[in-house]
């Protein structure tokens, strides 16, 4: 198994009103939870995409390029790339641009996104979203693979052989298929061959099963070996402690902060109490072992083989998250990464058997 930390930049509560230099500030964090994650071993760094408030993360590429800078070996990733807002072609170029800067270390999720101020903000009616992610996703792909492109797409101008540079560093980029809800996402991904990755922070685990099963039965349908199949998966929530008693009360302010978040949204949570949070949600949250068996619990529903944490406090003292970071690396990654195999992450100095061209 591999292992990713991964951050949607949400805004520290009060931060528009304090000004740019918390804003700056919050940035900052970002670039020392990348140091941090790259220091402690994890696989991949993520940066999330959203365009309204309380999220920070508009502009991955500008975040990524920045830590590609001060990173040599982790992975980068989007989490995910929203193409039902963005022009293809432009998406293109500051990926590939990325790709090149980072040494091929660049990976997309790419997704419909949510919220509704964001689609306004890009006029995207709720109706063509889905089409827009999906010709997004074929005409990126195309780019990327093809040095000119012709095409009559629905929601942009036309291309006739139209070249577009930077031509990428990897010849055939991982592109994951983020879904949360969605039989559409899952259909692309089978389609085109490419993984999956499940959000798996909302809900207890019954509909996000459900739709990898569907991801596995499309993948047969679409012709596809199904030990190909590669599938990611979220978590609600990390903090692992020598005891769980330990675990728990440390994790309370981050819970406060989920209770919070649902305040401020005027949605009721899905999961009322932490102790609810504990069992019935994917949060890992628990003693070293104990977080190794709820994810052996989970790899049996999912088979998945990546799996994401946060990578920012979130309300935990700093140095208990950090703490608790060191602790997953050296008490439960060398577990899982024995007990469950990855094929999903490709290594540079070896050939990837998805792409054996590369």
């Amino acid at each position: 198994m591999k292992f990713l930390a991964i951050t949607l930049i949400a805004d520290s509560p009060g931060a528009a009103e304090a000004g740019p230099g918390a804003t700056r500030e919050r940035f900052r964090e970002v670039v020392d939870a990348a140091l941090l994650a790259e220091e402690l071993g994890f696989d991949g760094f993520g940066v999330g995409e959203r365009h309204e408030r309380p999220f920070l993360s508009s502009s991955p590429p500008v975040v990524l390029g920045h830590i590609a800078a001060l990173t040599r070996r982790i992975r980068l990733f989007t989490a995910v790339t929203t193409l039902s807002l963005l022009d293809p072609v432009r998406a293109y170029e500051d990926y590939a641009t990325l790709d090149h800067l980072s040494d091929g270390r660049l990976e997309l999720m790419i997704g419909k996104g949510n919220g509704t101020a964001q689609r306004e903000l890009f006029q995207v009616s709720p109706e063509d979203q889905w089409a827009r992610n999906a010709e997004g996703y074929e005409l990126f792909r195309r780019i990327w693979r093809e040095d000119r492109v012709s095409a009559q797409p629905r929601f942009r101008p036309a291309l006739s052989g139209a070249e577009v540079l930077p031509r990428p560093f990897q010849r055939a980029l991982r592109v994951w298929h983020g879904s949360a809800t969605s039989r559409e996402s899952v259909d692309l991904a089978a389609r085109h061959g490419d993984p999956l990755f499940s959000a798996n922070v909302t809900h207890p685990i019954g509909p996000y099963a459900e739709l990898i099963r569907h991801y596995r039965e499309r993948w047969e349908h679409y012709g596809h070996d199904p030990a190909r199949a590669v599938v990611g998966a979220g978590t609600a929530g990390y903090h692992a402690a020598r005891t769980s008693q330990r675990a728990v009360a440390a994790y309370r302010p981050a819970f406060a902060r989920y209770l919070a978040f649902h305040e401020q949204l005027g949605a009721a949570p899905v999961f009322p109490t932490l102790e609810d949070f504990v069992e019935r949600s994917s949060a890992l949250i628990g003693s070293p072992q104990q977080v190794i068996e709820k994810v052996h619990r989970y790899h049996e529903a999912f088979g998945h083989t990546a799996l994401h944490l946060q990578a920012e406090a979130g309300g935990l003292a700093g140095a208990d998250h950090r703490a608790s970071l060191e602790l997953f690396q050296s008490d439960i990654a060398p577990v899982l990464r024995r007990s469950i195999p990855d094929p999903a992450f490709p290594d540079p100095a070896f050939p990837d058997p998805a792409f054996p061209d590369r």
